[in-house]
């Protein structure tokens, strides 16, 4: 299985137990890190909207939570033509990778489309210039 295969099956296994009872649609995510370890998140959604979590931050909190800081690579699932990450998760995202971080796009056959931090958030929040 390639690595893209792996983050794949990780993202679609993590949307099936996503908390999704008001919109029925299920989002999953599954991270690499720069070791290489796989974290996944899904969305959970509440009644007071909109105050529930995205998949993409379930996977970040993850992986922060283990120790890690920086994310090589991302795979987005949900049953939709393009579900990319929203405008919250991409300024998460970007907060632990670079520019050219790939993000894969999947509907539940496969990946749709990728693309890099840049082309996803061209202009992110920046707090402090980064050595």
């Amino acid at each position: 299985m390639s690595l893209v295969e792996d983050l794949f099956e990780a993202a679609k296994t993590a949307r099936k137990t996503a908390y999704a009872p008001y919109s029925n649609f299920k989002v999953g995510a599954a991270i690499r890190a720069e070791d290489g370890t796989v974290f996944t998140g899904c969305n959970v959604e509440n009644a007071a909207f909109p105050e529930g979590v995205c998949a993409e931050a379930g996977a970040i909190s993850a992986m922060v939570l283990s120790g890690q800081q920086r994310i090589s690579e991302v795979m987005v699932i949900a049953d939709a033509a393009l579900c990319t990450p929203c405008g919250g998760c991409r300024q998460k995202l970007n907060e632990f990778a670079g520019s050219e971080m790939v993000v894969h796009v999947a509907d539940l056959n496969g990946v749709r489309r990728s693309f890099n931090m840049a082309e996803l958030l061209p202009a992110g929040f920046v707090l402090e210039e980064k050595d």
